[in-house]
């Protein structure tokens, strides 16, 4: 009882920025509906806590309690040694010999079993987690209201990006970027998605402003903030969406003449460039990096046998490994969270989502708008990162569980490219309550 009154407090106070904000302003999207929408995350958050609390009890291995146990040995620091904790949370001078057996040492995720020679993602949770940490009072829940606040903060950054391009169905297009269950479930807990959403938003709308006129010094800041974000948490998923949006700032520049060669030429400019990066450094082998990543993987499978594990053959080296693995990585994650519908509640609930993700698409095509009608640059922009993302999680996660996690960042774009193909008029006109 104790650790509700703070933790309502935060919830209240933030809710109210959310009613003073104009930036929580948007067309179809009201202030009420995005405070059901801070509740509904701020609940789903909960009930992740509820789920690595009660049922999965290995609080180790649970990925809401690693960043957070780590961030309170750092935070640790902050009275008794408050220079060792500036350190550790600016990263200046931060390796010196004493941090790093007082307290890195102790942590459980400091170090990676597995160095790939990448930044570690892990250390920007637990420095977040450990600044959050001063304000929190050490309860856990006020961490879920911040990072569900955040999640919510990058979407709606992403909802105005993208309205303009389905603005005669927002209600779709909403439900699309908030509602799926695995988008609702994992960016609504204090784990890597959360912040991910963040920084995605708030970088793709300054962006695509970026692409329609000048920007002012404050859309640059954010900008630049959304961009570290993504770097220091999950930056594949920046480096799948990189080509595609240079492809749509070049199809915006000639008048989205000849769309579909622009973005193939600047993906195959992109795979050429990272077959070529091993030459200058061996430590930038892409390919390499990718294989390694499914080796792991597979070796955490063999340790631990997970129930969702899909039988899945090592890849062979070099790049004809990824290309003859390729079919078997799409079936991956697109369709094998059918086959999990059997593991419990959560494999029953991947299963019902991917069934309506996979027949939205004879829907969209019954319902679909002459092709001419169709923005293609911004289709291509969604199917190609969709498509780029999706090999890239097939080729290196065989665990259905794991996977419909790592998938969340698809969902959106997949929304998003059936909205620009089916026709509004015929949407409405079946989908009553999708009208305005």
């Amino acid at each position: 009882m104790a650790d509700l009154l703070p933790t309502c407090g935060y919830f209240l106070l933030l809710l109210y920025l959310i009613q003073r904000s104009g930036f929580f302003r948007a067309p179809g999207l009201g202030k009420r509906t995005i405070g059901a929408l801070f509740l509904l995350k701020v609940a789903a958050g909960t009930f992740l806590w509820g789920v690595y609390t009660f049922h999965y009890t290995d609080r180790l291995n649970a990925d809401i309690y690693k960043f957070y146990d780590d961030g309170n040995i750092m935070y640790g620091a902050l009275y008794g040694h408050p220079l060792d904790f500036l350190r550790m949370i600016t990263g200046i001078g931060s390796e010196a010999p004493h941090i790093s057996t007082q307290y890195y040492g102790v942590m459980n995720n400091w170090y990676r079993q597995h160095d790939t020679g990448y930044y570690n993602d892990a250390h920007t949770m637990i420095r977040f987690n450990a600044l959050l940490r001063v304000f929190s009072f050490g309860i856990f829940h006020v961490h879920t209201v911040f990072f569900a606040f955040l999640a919510l903060t990058g979407q709606v950054a992403m909802y105005k990006a993208f309205l303009q391009w389905v603005p005669e169905l927002p209600k779709a297009w909403m439900a699309g970027l908030f509602l799926w269950p695995s988008v609702l479930l994992w960016s609504s807990g204090p784990i890597k998605e959360a912040l991910l959403f963040f920084g995605w938003g708030i970088f793709l709308l300054q962006v695509l402003r970026r692409m329609q006129g000048p920007l002012p010094w404050t859309g640059w800041a954010w900008m630049t903030l959304g961009l570290l974000v993504q770097f220091t948490l999950k930056s594949y998923v920046l480096a799948c969406m990189l080509p595609g949006l240079l492809a749509l700032w070049w199809c915006r520049r000639t008048d989205g003449r000849r769309a579909g060669p622009k973005f193939i030429a600047l993906y195959a400019a992109a795979i050429a460039a990272a077959l070529v990066l091993p030459l200058l450094s061996p430590g930038l082998d892409v390919v390499a990096i990718i294989q390694q990543k499914q080796r792991d993987m597979l070796g955490v499978v063999e340790a631990v046998s997970p129930g969702s594990y899909v039988p899945t053959d090592r890849m062979a080296l070099g790049a004809m490994g990824l290309l003859k693995t390729m079919p078997h990585a799409l079936y991956l994650t697109f369709l094998s969270p059918l086959v999990s519908w059997d593991i419990g509640a959560l494999g029953l609930l991947g299963a019902l989502e991917n069934a309506v993700l996979l027949a939205l698409v004879p829907v969209a095509w019954l319902w679909r708008r002459p092709w001419g009608r169709v923005d293609r640059p911004m289709f291509f922009f969604c199917a190609s990162f969709c498509l780029a993302l999706a090999l890239l999680i097939g080729w290196t996660t065989p665990v259905v569980g794991a996977l419909i996690r790592y998938r969340i960042p698809i969902l959106p774009f997949y929304t998003l490219a059936l909205l620009l193909v089916a026709d509004p008029d015929k949407v409405r006109r079946h989908l009553p309550f999708l009208r305005q």
